[in-house]
């Protein structure tokens, strides 16, 4: 199956117009449209992926929170 790949962008959401497809008439082919993200909200998901895989790293979980804050200010000392 050959891909065929464009961005365009919503004019009316009632109707998409492709034009100068490399198509024959007749010929079947298979549409999905897929909505581009707000690039905010992928970093956001991005993030939120890195946390729930740092979270489950093996001993993560021993850590308290008094250790956090020892190492958040030995790290703002330059230690």
């Amino acid at each position: 199956m050959n891909a065929y790949k464009a961005y365009i962008t919503i004019e009316d959401p009632k109707q998409v117009i492709l034009s100068d497809l490399p198509f024959q008439p007749g010929q079947r082919v298979e549409v999905i449209i897929l909505a581009e993200e707000n690039p905010r909200a992928e970093m956001s998901r991005k993030l939120r992926e890195l946390f729930d895989r740092t979270q489950a790293l093996p001993g993560v979980e021993d850590i308290t929170e008094e250790e956090i804050t020892a190492e958040i200010e030995a790290y703002r000392r330059g230690e």
